[in-house]
């Protein structure tokens, strides 16, 4: 749960939503047996909603094929729905003990800078950088597990993106890049834009949905005219905070449909609602 909470969010907006869910599903089994509505709106404002679909759909694979207990094999969790190669890895790594190449954003860099001499990795993982990370983990599994957080930890906090501390850097003195020069990067990540996009109206939308008892009439969203009816209270609050970001007609039933076809959305009698 907590990995896939962490992915493209940090650690001080998970934590109190983890704890919840944790409080709620201490089990699979817990959180299978809730619609999966439920994961969705107790998802809060994370971002990227549909993570709360997978770990909900994760839920009823474990409770149904595997007598509710998580698998532990890096192989058996890949069979699980919306668990990729990061997320088996770093669960059969640091739940279980087992060897496994993690290979985060922060390994990446500390890979890149310290074999390869660049001053970032590429844009998306490639399979070069697998099979560096697969050559590079220690064979003992407690030795590789430790490998895999030392690493993660060294980018982390010493060889980050922006301001690397290589005074600090224990392996500095074997840094190719620094070797070279320290080289620039080769491009300039950039931050996904937010405000005014059709993911900030879809955001918009889902917190209504979130904050509703039962199904939102479609008119609701148009404007604040037509949700003058609107059910009161949180309903309302988030109501007004949609209408606030002026989205064309358009958008908005772009953001809608978006969501009715990743199943965030669904159509009831009356409206829009949680699945």
């Amino acid at each position: 749960m907590s990995e896939v909470m962490l992915q493209q969010t940090p650690v001080v907006r998970v934590l109190p939503v983890w704890r919840e869910w944790m409080e709620r599903w201490p089990h699979p089994a817990d959180l299978a047996a809730e619609p999966a509505g439920e994961a969705v709106r107790a998802w809060g404002r994370l971002g990227y909603p549909r993570r709360a679909l997978r770990l909900h759909a994760a839920a009823a694979v474990i409770a149904r094929e595997h007598d509710g207990e998580l698998p532990d094999t890096e192989e058996s969790l890949l069979g699980l729905p919306g668990v990729g190669g990061y997320t088996a890895a770093a669960v059969a790594a640091f739940a279980f003990g087992r060897r496994a190449a993690v290979v985060d954003t922060n390994i990446r860099r500390v890979h890149a800078r310290l074999v390869g001499g660049e001053a970032l990795p590429a844009p998306s993982l490639t399979a070069d950088e697998r099979r560096l990370a697969g050559e590079l983990l220690p064979d003992d599994d407690a030795a590789s597990v430790r490998w895999n957080a030392a690493v993660m930890e060294l980018g982390a906090l010493v060889c980050t993106a922006r301001s690397p501390r290589c005074d600090a850097c224990p392996v500095a003195g074997a840094c190719a890049w620094r070797a070279a020069g320290e080289p620039p990067p080769s491009y300039v990540p950039k931050g996904q834009a937010w405000h005014g996009t059709d993911r900030q109206v879809r955001g918009a939308v889902m917190a209504v949905l979130r904050a509703a008892s039962r199904p939102v009439p479609r008119g609701f969203f148009d404007g604040p005219t037509n949700a003058d009816a609107a059910h009161s209270g949180s309903v309302g609050i988030e109501l007004a905070r949609l209408h606030a970001l002026a989205a064309g007609p358009e958008q908005l039933e772009r953001a809608v449909a978006g969501l009715l076809a990743d199943g965030l959305a669904v159509e009831r009698p009356g409206g829009l609602a949680l699945p």
